[in-house]
């Protein structure tokens, strides 16, 4: 594993120490890398919706009502 150096003011600094004191997390590498691997989640989440906008607007303007639209939606939440 490699290893990084970071700095983070005092206030920061204590934050993470506190976080790793709840003993959820090992030491404060083990803190940095959940946060990496929750903001990477998060990209990939918002990769995976700017995706489906972009099929979306390429899919053109739609014929059917937008009760048609809401019922098709509710239909697909449910089941």
């Amino acid at each position: 594993m490699s290893t990084m150096s970071i700095s983070l003011p005092e206030e920061m600094k204590r934050w993470v120490e506190r976080q790793c004191g709840h003993g959820r997390f090992e030491d404060p590498s083990d803190y940095v890398r959940d946060l990496i691997r929750r903001d990477q989640a998060r990209q990939a989440k918002i990769a995976h919706m700017q995706s489906l906008i972009g099929e979306g607007l390429a899919s053109g303007k739609s014929q059917r009502s937008m009760a048609d639209i809401k019922v098709e939606a509710s239909r697909r939440a449910v089941g």
